[in-house]
This record gives structure tokens, sequence and C-alpha cells, in this order.
């Protein structure tokens, strides 16, 4: 298995860690000085167990879906459905590899929103959703 298939597999098996609840193998792809940061809040973790700690106990009843994994070498992106009891969030986790553990990821959040009547007759639903429309 070459270095990118092992990434690969190792942000697999984080994303389906996270939906399983299991913290310690959600948080094995983390170097013991790991950075974290969350631009939309300001916010920066700082080392795997600070990490850990700010997910663990999280009150909402969370379920990720990761829908693209791309990257290559050092720097891979994660496009996933992060619901919070039952309330989709798009997410982009950025992961920058030093190694077979991220050494620094920066995590955005973006809640969905109604598609503009304007663009009606120029866009097309992406496989498997529906466009938003008004509730």
């Amino acid at each position: 298995m070459d270095a990118d298939d092992r990434i690969r597999a190792a942000i697999e098996e984080h994303w389906q860690a996270s939906e399983r609840g299991d913290t310690e193998a959600e948080h094995a792809v983390y170097a013991a000085d790991a950075i974290l940061d969350y631009p939309q809040s300001g916010e920066r973790f700082h080392g795997r167990g600070t990490i850990a700690a700010q997910r663990g106990g999280h009150p909402a009843d969370r379920h990720f879906t990761v829908t693209r994994i791309t990257g290559h070498a050092t720097l891979w992106v994660s496009e996933c459905v992060i619901t919070y009891d039952g309330v989709p969030t798009f997410s982009v986790s950025v992961m920058e590899f030093d190694g077979d553990h991220v050494v620094h990821e920066t995590q955005y959040f973006a809640d969905p929103f109604e598609a503009p009547a304007r663009r009606a007759a120029l866009a097309e639903p992406m496989p498997g959703r529906t466009i938003a429309g008004p509730a």
C-alpha cells in the first residue's frame, strides 16, 4: 500500500470512527501536537488530547456522511454532511499530513440555504440531492 492509500484509509477510518462515536479511533489520525482551527469561531485547539476533549461530550446527536475525499501527499480534503440533532451542516475538512498523521486541520462549516429563483433555469440538482426551495 502506498502513502496516499494509507492516508486515505486513515481518513476514512477517522470519519467512520466519528460516526461510531469511537473517540480513540477518531483521534488516532492526529499527531500528538496537531492543531485544529475553526475559522468561523476563531478557535484553535493544540494537541490530540485537546482536540478530542473539545469534541467529547457533545450534547447533540451527531452523524457523519462523507461525500468526497480527495488529496495527495500532504494535503487532503474531506467534504461531509454532519447532522446535529437531525439538522444537516455541510463541512469541509482540510487536513495537512506529516507522514501518517494530521499536523494541522482546518474545518469549515456551512448551513444549507435556499436556491435563488433567478438561477432555476441554469441549475440542476447535485447527484442524490434536490435543489432547496422555499420551506
